[in-house]
């Protein structure tokens, strides 16, 4: 009896040992303001840049990395001196949300570059045509350690061309991450507080986007989506609780998920997700993605009113399969 209390014991020290361990595999966050930006480290490791500074149309993030220090954004357009990357779509810029017709101003294109540069495979859309606007930069509200996680939040303005705000927009950001992952908690708030409503214009233009390197778009790019869908035609303008993008990246196996929170509208959300590396939420652009010019997706923010979109970026090391991102989502998605 006393041997088999001491198995027993022993057990379960071993496996609340294993527990702690699990615990403690979450690293400390760090973050460190800069002039018009905030470094973020995990691990003691760089992670990320957010620029909110108005050198720039839009705040963005950038680069972002995997556990191992992988790369997994596109440089370009702030960074030109990495061979082979794509040079399409100079306003997408690593990590950033924007919307291409908010009161029918372009938020996501950026007027400096060429028309023929912002487009894609020489086909035109509308808001590529409309008048473009920038997100400018008013308060960094926090930018704060809290042990294993940290959280930035900024406040900016929504400027048209004519240098009138239409309303407001809050940005805020909760990292994260362990031994395998790294993950960012998204909350966009929009608020029509400058008297007049906000429509977010039914376009594909937008809305939250990431920009990924080469190595994670086609030819060895591995889509998948929460109903199972691995084709880009089956997952493009269509419906989904997530998406995910895996492929190999400087030798690192290792993949990009975006989760689509359940109190979102229209969740679950549809996806501008590009093989060419475009990977985008847009729970707008309903036309386009049905191609029925009949279609209204729009949304109108009334006076006074806010909208708020959240979601979760989880950069994970292997496939979707090796990483669980489905019960990821399922914790996610439970509030965990």
């Amino acid at each position: 009896m006393k041997v088999f209390q001491k198995i027993t014991w022993l057990l379960g020290f071993a496996i609340l040992l294993s527990c702690t361990q699990l615990a403690g595999a979450n690293e400390s966050v760090k973050l460190e303001k800069q002039t018009d930006s905030v470094e973020i480290l995990i691990g003691g490791k760089p992670f990320s840049t957010f620029y909110y500074g108005n050198k720039s149309p839009k705040p963005y993030m950038s680069p972002l990395r995997s556990a191992q220090g992988t790369i997994v954004t596109r440089g370009f357009p702030m960074r030109t001196d990495i061979p082979g990357e794509r040079r399409d779509h100079p306003h997408h810029r690593a990590l950033f949300f924007a919307h291409g017709d908010i009161n029918g101003i372009d938020f996501w294109g950026e007027a400096q570059f060429t028309h023929a540069s912002q487009t894609a495979n020489g086909v035109t859309y509308s808001s590529e045509d409309l008048p473009k606007g920038r997100t400018v930069f008013q308060k960094l509200d926090e930018a704060r350690s809290h042990g294993k996680t940290g959280t930035l939040k900024a406040e900016f303005k929504l400027v048209g061309p004519d240098g009138k705000a239409i309303g407001s927009e809050t940005q805020e950001y909760t990292f994260s991450g362990d031994d395998n992952s790294r993950v960012i908690d998204c909350t966009f708030t929009l608020t029509a507080n400058e008297g007049v409503p906000l429509k977010m214009g039914d376009t594909k233009e937008g809305t939250f986007a990431i920009r990924v390197v080469n190595g994670l778009t086609k030819p060895g790019l591995k889509m998948l989506n929460s109903e199972g869908k691995t084709d880009i035609k089956d997952i493009w303008g269509k419906r989904a609780n997530w998406v995910d993008y895996s492929g190999e990246v400087d030798g690192e196996s290792l993949g990009i998920a975006i989760f689509d929170n359940p109190a979102n509208i229209k969740h679950p959300t549809y996806w501008h997700a590009r093989d060419y590396g475009l990977f985008a939420v847009n729970p707008f652009g309903e036309h386009d993605f049905y191609n029925d010019p009949k279609r209204d997706g729009s949304v109108t923010i009334a006076k006074g009113d806010s909208l708020i979109l959240r979601y979760r970026v989880l950069i994970h090391h292997g496939d979707a399969a090796e990483a669980h991102v489905a019960e990821a989502y399922d914790r996610y998605a439970g509030g965990k």
